[in-house]
């Protein structure tokens, strides 16, 4: 069955059409011609992507399933998550409506436009909006998925969202840490080609250690395979990977030429564990025994000046002169991989180019100002994995030197990734505020082992270390870390995580 075997005049009946899948799916239909309507069991205030189907002309019923729902549609399309024991389904059968599984929907309706992917464990969401704007810059319209307040690089919103209206897709592709689903997402978007701009630990608990998370990863790189990818050259495991997989399509890569931070270890795709002169987190110089080293590259950073915001990028074309708002090397890695991306793949001119990430801010909860407070400029940011946290704080003592660093992880690795993040913090910060109840029972660990840590670490009495929510900290936890990290004599604050980034509107409570 293809999309050509149905009439236009076709109805499609979405269940579920309040969520992101059927959100997705019922815009894809109408945007291609056919006649859609829908149902949910929530009401319409409580229908959470209501707003993305203005203009759409689909008709909604809302805290029902109706008989006329079923009695107007010609085939039926239900959530995955819908048990099949559902009493709609055996409506549906007394009906004999046809069922169209979202695999189906994946199947018949494919995309229609060239599709590049982006994923690694940090920096995703910073290139996938700065390539937009490059895109956006030039007249061309990427697809988006309208989904407010989701973030929507995981399950089936980036292989949905390829079939959008727009003249590119360009997909931010994440994980929760589960084999097979970055390959199931690359496979079903179509990509052509895509950037990984790192691998570094995260949902280490799930997948028994860094080469588990670093397999599910490289999925990527194997469904992308005799196409076009672009990789950080500098992360020994992305060129491990490459090698191994026997990857034999086109490899375009870049590296940054920086004085290395530190040194430290990192496991090898042939199971040794390698001295990695780091220039970010998980990133740097590398040689191993198995003979993988840092390759000559296609593209190099070098004359970095982060005061200034400023590098070249020499090319196969000729020296560049980069100049971009963002702060921190990191953004350097992130800011090359697009400038790539948007050449190579999508073939604009590199003036062009750089026009527009010369204008490009940054992404909302990315080193993010929120305000000023007494003098005290509190920051948030969204790091919440040991690599993510120890690179953006080591780059922000590059740039502002002293700072108070509020903690609102509950760490996706757990335990070990959690203590790993804390060392960073105590390692990297003059004054730590743990606020999420994992930092705060390692601070309290730590204080009992160690009394004089009390003038470092700021830990009011805590009863129980008992997480609260769905976040690592809650509303109430992050403005107390917050409000607590403003009596210290430190002019810069900086909250990381998920929590820090989504509560950031309690320092209203503190002006």
């Amino acid at each position: 069955m293809n999309e050509s075997d149905f009439d236009k005049n076709t109805t499609f009946g979405v269940i579920g059409i309040c969520g992101a899948n059927g959100n997705l799916i019922a815009r894809i239909l109408k945007d291609r011609g056919f006649n859609v309507i829908g149902t949910d069991m929530s009401s319409e205030e409580d229908c959470m992507f209501l707003k993305s189907l203005e203009g759409y002309d689909i008709e909604v019923f809302h805290g029902e399933h109706p008989i006329e729902f079923f009695k107007k549609s010609d085939y039926i399309i239900p959530p995955p998550s819908l048990p099949k024991s559902a009493k709609v389904f055996d409506i549906i059968k007394e009906e004999d409506i046809p069922i169209l599984e979202i695999y189906d929907i994946l199947d018949i309706f494919l995309p229609n436009k060239p599709a590049f992917g982006i994923t690694g464990t940090n920096g995703k969401t910073t290139s996938t909006t700065l390539l937009k704007k490059i895109i956006k810059d030039s007249g061309i319209k990427p697809v988006e998925h309208n989904l407010v307040n989701m973030q929507g690089n995981a399950g089936f919103i980036p292989p949905l969202q390829a079939r959008l209206n727009g003249d590119v897709a360009i997909l931010e592709v994440g994980t929760f840490g589960v084999p097979g689903t970055i390959k199931r997402m690359v496979d079903a978007a179509h990509l052509s080609s895509g950037l990984i701009t790192n691998i570094t630990p995260d949902h280490l608990d799930e997948l028994g250690g860094f080469m588990g998370y670093a397999k599910v990863k490289s999925e990527f790189i194997q469904s992308l395979n005799g196409k076009q990818i672009i990789v950080n050259a500098n992360d020994p495991t992305i060129m491990g990977f490459i090698r191994d997989l026997d990857f034999n399509g086109e490899v375009i890569t870049f590296s940054v030429d920086e004085t290395p931070a530190s040194v430290s270890k990192k496991e090898c795709v042939c199971g040794e564990m390698i001295d990695l002169k780091e220039i970010i987190s998980g990133s740097g110089y590398y040689f191993c025994k198995c003979g993988l080293t840092n390759p000559q590259t296609d593209y190099v950073a070098t004359n970095i000046d982060l005061k200034n915001k400023t590098f070249d990028l020499h090319t196969p074309e000729g020296k560049l002169e980069v100049k971009m708002m963002l702060n921190g090397l990191h953004n350097v890695f992130n800011v090359t991989g697009v400038i790539i991306a948007a050449h190579e793949f999508f073939k604009l001119p590199f003036n062009q180019i750089l026009e527009s990430v010369a204008t490009f801010s940054g992404v909302e909860g990315r080193m993010e100002k929120v305000t000023t407070i007494d003098g005290k400029d509190v920051i948030v940011d969204f790091a919440h994995n040991p690599a993510g946290v120890k690179t953006v704080l080591g780059e922000f003592k590059k740039i502002f030197g002293d700072f108070t660093t509020v903690i609102t992880v509950s760490s996706e690795s757990g335990k070990e990734g959690d203590l790993q993040i804390f060392n960073s913090v105590l390692e990297l910060s003059k004054y730590v505020v743990p606020a999420s109840a994992s930092s705060q029972k390692i601070a309290s660990d730590l204080i009992n082992e160690n009394p004089e840590l009390k003038e470092k670490i700021l830990l009011d009495h805590v009863d129980s270390f008992v997480k609260k929510g769905t976040l690592g900290a809650t509303y109430e936890e992050v403005r107390d870390g917050i409000k607590t990290a403003l009596t210290i004599d430190c002019d810069k604050i900086i909250a990381v995580g998920e929590a820090a980034t989504k509560f950031k509107s309690c320092v209203d409570e503190l002006r």
